[in-house]
């Protein structure tokens, strides 16, 4: 059964990351530049949460709040369940889908190893899917 610490491997865990008074508007630059949908909000190497495009169109355009002057900390979401890499992938799609959210951030020891999401959840499953495919086939045809 394939576990977080699978993605992890296969995607990396790089994250892109701002601090809590970066301004929506510099997050959203950065996202575009990079092609993200979210960034990881740190301070002195400690997870705060993750400001994400929803976050923006949900708590600044709907709200009338400006992009220039408010910080990700007002906007960021928190509230997140922790996983590890231990964790199998089923689980985290089982969650994601429970609790509505499309990340996940894995602490390992009280830091941050890594965020996944739920397209990585996807084409984990869809890979391992694949896999499990090949063998039959392979079983079948010999």
């Amino acid at each position: 059964m394939p576990k977080v610490s699978d993605i992890l491997k296969r995607k990396g865990n790089r994250v892109t990351t701002v601090t809590p008074d970066t301004t929506v508007i510099a997050a959203l630059k950065i996202m575009s530049e990079q092609n993200i949908g979210s960034v990881v909000i740190m301070e002195n190497d400690t997870f705060l949460g993750i400001m994400t495009e929803r976050d923006y169109s949900r708590k600044v355009i709907l709200m009338g709040r400006h992009s220039s002057d408010t910080p990700v900390r007002e906007i960021m979401t928190t509230d997140f369940p922790v996983i590890k890499q231990s964790d199998t992938v089923d689980a985290c799609m089982q969650l994601m889908s429970d609790k509505h959210i499309r990340y996940l951030p894995v602490i390992e020891n009280g830091q941050l190893a890594g965020i996944i999401s739920i397209n990585d959840v996807v084409t984990e499953t869809i890979s391992t899917q694949q896999e499990t495919i090949s063998h039959l086939h392979s079983y079948i045809q010999s």
